[in-house]
């Protein structure tokens, strides 16, 4: 009775998981929270909170894993949705530098505490009922979820923005509050005293030493970190290069809603292209999907960084299709690797590294912004020219290191 009630807990989970994942990524203010900051403060400001949301969620990545792994992942999901209920709140109702950069922590540690463990409550929950190879499927349709929440909050947010600038960041406190009630309805799938007797010791020493002692685990590590930079590139960058495409043109007003249509757009093509993304995972193999991803990643920067023409404010559509031809596949060869006492603090450990690497490089790029706002085109296109210069010499390091190491575990169907 007790192995049927567990087992329908964890169908459950997985039952829930995309619903989870749709509220998640509920992010109304995404497209708009650039403009927001820097009309409230300065450019140089608006760079800086990123910088501090992204040192928020480096310093709680590793502590949050090890809260995953040893407290469990119902608790640490709940937590975050608190968290950013909190920090979106805030966000809506501050007015002053310190209070959204409190915010920003809040918001920062919201994420920390969902980053790795919601993906390892999908694989254990899967695992729990025999259907580990259902993974790759499974990340393939939350990112579907994922993606369509994007889409629609980007859009419905860019128009709340034309009614009011904080009416975002109280819709997405509300989408958090619904966030928070799916959450308490999720169930354990491992028992934590488990975890505590597997592992006695310290689970983020034993994550570290997977990292840096295992080939395979290796190189994806340092691909997800260029990865994660990268596709942040053009997410903090985009709105102050979208607001200086469009003047002249006669839509200057209308920034927050163009920016919020962008946003979608770049959804909506993620989701079309995950439709067939397992097929070409398949016939290109996974180490040539995942660099091909990387490549575009770069291939955007640089092209963002040739023209300040409105028609390419279009190349911005490309920014969530290559996460889309490398998350799911990479989440789906890494975990079985990895074992439960210690799955959620090596990913966040992988996360760790990668916003502490961008957080630093945003630092530097604040240096270079002028306090005045809005950020001019010339300012973006220096820092994009720096950013593309680091990602060649990060694809020819990866593609050389990727040569004799089993990246790939076979094709998924």
């Amino acid at each position: 009775m007790e192995s049927s009630a567990r087992s329908s807990g964890m169908a459950k989970n997985v039952s829930l998981y995309p619903w989870f994942k749709f509220c998640q990524n509920l992010v109304f203010w995404q497209a708009v929270w650039f403009l927001y900051f820097q009309n409230e403060l300065s450019a140089a400001e608006a760079i800086l909170l990123y910088a501090v949301y992204d040192v928020a969620t480096t310093l709680l990545e590793v502590p949050s894993g090890y809260m995953s792994d040893r407290l469990g992942r119902r608790l640490t999901l709940i937590a975050s949705a608190a968290a950013g209920l909190a920090g979106a709140a805030l966000l809506a109702l501050g007015e002053s530098f310190l209070i959204f950069a409190l915010a920003q922590v809040l918001i920062g540690t919201g994420t920390a505490f969902a980053s790795g463990t919601d993906n390892a409550l999908l694989y254990e929950s899967l695992a729990a009922t025999g259907r580990k190879g259902e993974i790759e499927r499974q990340e393939l349709r939350a990112w579907r979820f994922s993606f369509s929440s994007l889409a629609l909050s980007a859009v419905l947010g860019g128009i709340m923005a034309l009614y009011g600038a904080a009416l975002p960041f109280f819709a997405t406190a509300a989408a958090c509050a619904v966030l928070l009630v799916i959450s308490l309805r999720f169930q354990e799938p491992g028992k934590t005293t488990e975890r505590r007797q597997k592992d006695p010791g310290r689970p983020w020493f034993s994550a570290m030493k997977t990292a840096l002692s295992e080939p395979v685990l290796i190189w994806f590590f340092w691909l997800s970190i260029a990865l994660y930079i990268f596709s942040h590139v053009p997410f903090v960058f985009g709105q102050p290069f979208i607001l200086d495409a469009l003047k002249g043109t006669g839509f200057e007003a209308g920034t927050p809603i163009v920016s919020g249509l962008v946003s979608a757009a770049m959804m909506i093509l993620s989701v079309i292209t995950s439709l067939f993304a397992l097929r070409l995972r398949n016939r290109l193999g996974l180490p040539a999907i995942l660099l091909l991803a990387f490549a575009m990643q770069i291939g955007l920067c640089g092209l963002l960084a040739l023209t300040n023409e409105a028609i390419a404010i279009v190349l911005l559509f490309l920014r969530m299709v290559p996460d889309s031809l490398s998350r799911p596949f990479i989440l789906a060869r890494i975990q079985p690797l990895l074992g439960n006492q210690n799955r959620a603090t090596y990913m966040s450990l992988q996360s760790f590294c990668g916003r502490l690497i961008f957080a630093g490089t945003l630092i530097l790029a604040s240096g270079s912004a002028r306090e005045a706002a809005p950020m001019p085109y010339h300012e973006i296109q220096d820092i994009l020219i720096w950013y593309l210069l680091g990602g060649v010499l990060c694809i020819t390091l990866l593609t050389g290191t990727a040569i004799g190491r089993k990246i790939d575990h076979g094709a998924r169907r």
